[in-house]
């Protein structure tokens, strides 16, 4: 308990001295305050749009792609207003009237450099993975953008943060710097490598005049720390509040926002005791997830119905009792080895806390942990019988049809279940084919129900992220994807 208030001791007088810099107003007098924020993470690639960093320029509204996804995941206009297919081709058609924070016109010819610089990225952005994109400007406000092979997702892709679209001046030979370059309500107008980022208020932004005069970043890795900015003041807005820390602000200063990630306990299909469906029914039936969510993660996530968690909130409306499951049969002793990572704190827990449930219903069990670059590859090649995996069940596209496949194809490249199934890829061949909309939805739902039913995936719990305002912020955004954080409506009172 000493060690972590002499944490916090330390910590707020350091953050004190980079919020305080930053005025309160901005500097036409309007009275507008700024928003500090505190961040978990520190850029890794200078804030290039080409890398993780992409996040932290849509999440301070900078940076801006040509379309935007909706709660559902459907593409909404941002600066593309329309786009249509036509079989491999997709076009989309420009919003008139863009700015860049340089005071350029947005053209195609921007959309194509930007695309085109990510699309030739070594390595690529993960959006694109395995996607060969031919990119072309017809006339001044309309894209080209054909595929390899027919692709429902197109538009879904190019909501990725890693495509945003920058101004010529942010394209040097090696670095993408995206200072002064965005699209959006707020102009980045100074990276202070890995310690703070300053964005002032764009007059000019298209979809007009933010609230705010401006948002001070800092970036603070310990979560203690972070927690300790928000209780004294020296904070408005606050990634990532450890779920240790969360008990010590003020209720009405802490929201808990449903992720995008899924605890599971994968079983090898493929050899040991678990090639037995009885037993992976088994095992199913002995797992108490409610005690692990209430014992563990002190009640802040969601006890798991399926692989698809509330961060997709169509998903529970879609979904009907799973048939066709093998029945439980007794363990009678089987011995079987677990395993999981300690990147995320709270795995090894739960592993201890299912090593007792299967235990006691029978099984013998041994866990091997080890940090995660450790031991992906030993779980990849099927050399555990089960393995406890915390996995974001939507990539860069805000569709989960690609997690399913990659996870629980016979050919998936993530398939620690060494899943073969002939239901369960006809399944995911049929989702991945479906138009995005209603349609893609209930395919995506009905894979999920062919995974479920062979017991190759047993889904515990639905993590959250849990967030830190200030009592006087208004309009914060709380986005289960991470994409957004601060918007036109965000402003400290």
């Amino acid at each position: 308990m000493l060690a972590a208030l002499s944490v916090t001791v330390i910590a707020v007088p350091a953050l004190s001295g980079c919020f305080a810099s930053s005025p309160t107003s901005d500097s036409a007098g309007s009275g507008d305050k700024r928003i500090r924020v505190a961040m978990m993470q520190p850029p890794r690639s200078g804030l290039s749009p080409l890398s993780d960093d992409a996040f932290k320029l849509s999440r301070w509204s900078t940076a801006e792609t040509l379309v935007r996804l909706d709660a559902h995941g459907d593409a909404q206009p941002m600066l593309a207003t329309k786009w249509r297919q036509d079989g491999r081709t997709w076009t989309f058609e420009l919003r008139e009237g863009v700015t860049f924070h340089d005071g350029t016109k947005l053209t195609a010819t921007d959309v194509v450099r930007s695309l085109r610089r990510a699309a030739d990225a070594s390595p690529k952005p993960r959006i694109l993975d395995g996607v060969t994109l031919d990119i072309a400007a017809e006339g001044t406000h309309t894209v080209r953008i054909t595929t390899a092979d027919v692709d429902p997702l197109v538009a879904q892709r190019m909501s990725s943060p890693q495509l945003s679209i920058l101004a010529a001046k942010a394209y040097g030979r090696k670095t993408v710097n995206p200072v002064g370059a965005g699209t959006g309500p707020f102009e980045l107008t100074k990276s202070g490598g890995t310690s703070y980022a300053t964005l002032d208020r764009y007059e000019d932004y298209w979809g007009g005049r933010a609230k705010a005069a401006g948002i001070d970043v800092k970036y603070i890795p310990d979560g203690t720390a972070r927690a300790a900015a928000l209780r004294s003041g020296e904070a408005d807005i606050v990634e990532a509040v450890p779920v240790s820390q969360a008990s010590l602000l003020e209720e009405n200063q802490i929201t808990e926002v449903p992720m995008p990630r899924t605890n599971t306990l994968y079983l090898n299909t493929e050899s040991g005791p678990f090639r037995a469906p009885g037993l992976r029914a088994a095992a199913r039936e002995a797992i108490d997830t409610r005690s692990i969510v209430k014992g563990v993660y002190e009640g802040r996530a969601d006890v798991a119905k399926g692989l698809l968690g509330p961060a997709l909130p169509w998903a529970d409306g879609l979904r009907s009792d799973v048939t066709g499951r093998a029945e439980a049969a007794g363990p009678k002793g089987a011995e079987i080895t677990i395993g999981t990572f300690t990147d995320r704190a709270e795995l090894p827990e739960v592993a201890a806390v299912l090593q007792q449930q299967l235990q006691e219903a029978g099984f013998r069990v041994r866990l091997e942990i080890r940090e995660y670059a450790n031991i992906e590859a030993d779980a990849l090649e099927g050399r555990f019988d089960a393995f406890i995996l915390s996995r974001a069940t939507i990539l860069d596209s805000g569709d989960p049809a690609a997690y399913l496949y990659s996870d629980f194809a016979s050919d998936g490249s993530f398939n620690i279940a060494q899943l073969a199934e002939a239901e369960v890829d006809a399944a995911l061949d049929k989702a991945g084919e479906t138009p995005a909309g209603d349609k893609r939805r209930r395919a995506i739902i009905a894979a999920e129900g062919a995974v479920l039913k062979t017991d190759a995936a047993i889904p515990m719990l639905h993590e959250r992220v849990i967030q830190g305002d200030a009592s006087n912020v208004v309009g914060s955004v709380k986005d289960p994807r991470e994409r957004e954080l601060i918007g036109l409506d965000t402003y400290v009172k």
